[in-house]
């Protein structure tokens, strides 16, 4: 028969291995201050990119449409939030950004969706109304499925980038997501990713257009 020490030692490391394992938020909240430091660290290194000058005063459209199976489907009206904190942040480049409402009344919704459908004629057509130099196209596109570990519905939002020249020519993409189990409300949902996002977009579409332009020279 074992003696009292010796099953105290046994129940001792019986409790060590697991509490070795367990979960600590301490370390996951670390594990999220130093992802969200490296990001601003890569964000602010984008940015620092030089060639404001080539940019400056250059006029930008920034068009978000769902993206289905499909094709894309033209919003403006769905997304005149999203599309105003992007404007904010090309603003902040020295860009010149419109209003989903000045779009509107200058440009026709066939020609908006022209750019959706990489018609190079009709994008520069629409553009040159506008005086803009480039387009930012947004593709939201959604999906949802039935979670039954937690019993919840899931929602999956993706939202994807491109930047392109008037003439309909790609210069960068970039991409972001999220999952929720909040509902169905995928345009807020969308809104919140691209509050969270959209630093680390603009900045490497911005990075991506100054290498592209400083190879021309």
């Amino acid at each position: 028969m074992k003696s009292i020490p010796a099953l105290l030692l046994c129940f001792s490391g019986l409790l060590s291995v697991p509490a070795a394992q367990a979960f600590s938020f301490d370390d996951d909240e670390r594990q999220g201050a130093a992802e969200g430091a490296a990001l601003r660290a890569k964000t602010s290194q984008q940015l620092a990119t030089p060639c404001k000058s080539a940019i400056k005063d250059k006029g930008i459209l920034v068009a978000f449409a769902d993206q289905t199976a499909n094709g894309y489907q033209l919003q403006t009206s769905k997304y005149g939030r999203h599309t105003e904190v992007i404007n904010q942040k090309l603003k902040a480049l020295g860009l010149k950004t419109y209003t989903p409402e000045e779009q509107k009344a200058r440009i026709a919704q066939a020609e908006m969706e022209a750019y959706f459908r990489n018609d190079p004629d009709a994008a520069l057509a629409a553009s040159s109304k506008m005086g803009a130099a480039f387009i930012l196209k947004g593709g939201i596109s959604t999906r949802t499925a039935y979670n039954q570990i937690v019993r919840l519905p899931e929602v999956y939002v993706t939202l994807n980038f491109t930047l392109a020249a008037a003439d309909g020519r790609t210069i960068s993409s970039a991409s972001a997501k999220a999952e929720s189990y909040s509902g169905n409300d995928t345009a807020g949902m969308a809104l919140e990713l691209i509050n969270e996002q959209a630093d680390g977009v603009v900045a490497k579409l911005y990075a991506d257009y100054c290498r592209a332009a400083g190879s021309k020279k």
